[in-house]
């Protein structure tokens, strides 16, 4: 018989404990949006009584609110981010992670000083800036600001996992004729692809996520993403709990889906990357 690790039966209550603690608020929230205020208010914890999706009907006939739309600015706005971080730090990072030089070190201790700045302190300069750019009470507002806040994070990470491909490769390439962008077409990026996927996956649920920014820097209401809208919900019927629980279990689903169907990547983009570096 196979004898049974104390830190392992640890570090699994440790898991099964996290696990209860993660999805009881979404199950909570789940069987609450099934029922009426009124069964709330008597017993928030009980089984509803039957599948009553009046909540749900509710919420996508309110005459301010269009939740179809804030789902399709929702993914855009993050699409958008995602393209803009991945193009510009996959660049970024190609040239700080695959060529040594004092500027490389220089840029990198300056992204570090940059992680350390609130994002809040650099907020009222950024509204400024886009103010007075063609981008206003556009979709670009939003994006923009967003890829900024988001380059430093994913060219950190980008640089270390390509630091830690081996340099004879580049070095062949450049001997059979491979300019820079050759070697970062054909080596780089195909090795990198699970460290890409994991930084454009966690910034697109960052983005999607983004309350304050979307807040900020448009006040066109049909430019406003879904967390937006809930927060509308939420002030026009805060009273009326079961279209706040449905409001929130329908914007929480696309991003539970894609980490679901992402999470293979996202965990072998991470640990690829500790065991290379």
């Amino acid at each position: 018989m196979k004898k049974i690790k104390l830190g392992n039966v640890i570090v699994y209550l440790f898991l099964i404990f996290w696990l209860l603690v993660t999805l009881i608020p979404l199950l909570w929230v789940f069987e609450n949006s099934f029922k009426s205020s009124e069964e709330i208010l008597l017993n928030g914890i009980a089984l509803p009584k039957g599948l009553n999706f009046a909540n749900y009907q509710s919420i996508f006939s309110y005459p301010d609110v269009n939740m179809l739309r804030a789902f399709f600015n929702s993914f855009l706005i993050s699409g958008g981010v995602v393209v803009g971080v991945i193009c510009i730090g996959g660049l970024a990072a190609f040239g700080l992670g695959r060529f040594d030089s004092w500027i490389g070190k220089v840029v990198d201790a300056f992204m570090v000083a940059c992680l350390l700045v609130p994002s809040f302190a650099t907020m009222i300069p950024n509204f400024v800036t886009v103010n007075k750019l063609p981008i206003k009470e556009t979709y670009f507002a939003v994006i923009v600001p967003q890829v900024a806040g988001n380059l430093c994070f994913a060219i950190m990470l980008l640089s270390s996992y390509m630091r830690s491909l081996p340099n004879e490769l580049d070095e062949a390439a450049i001997i059979d004729g491979a300019g820079p962008f050759k070697v970062l077409k054909n080596i780089t990026i195909p090795l990198t692809k699970p460290m890409f996927a994991t930084v454009g996956i966690m910034v697109f649920i960052w983005s999607y996520n983004d309350l304050v920014t979307s807040l900020v820097y448009v006040s066109n209401q049909k430019l406003k993403p879904v967390c937006v809208i809930l927060t509308m919900v939420s002030n026009m019927h805060g009273t009326d709990y079961g279209a706040m629980m449905a409001a929130i279990f329908i914007t929480v689903i696309p991003v539970l889906i894609l980490y679901i169907c992402s999470q293979e990547m996202v965990i072998k983009g991470l640990t690829a990357g500790a065991v290379k570096g």
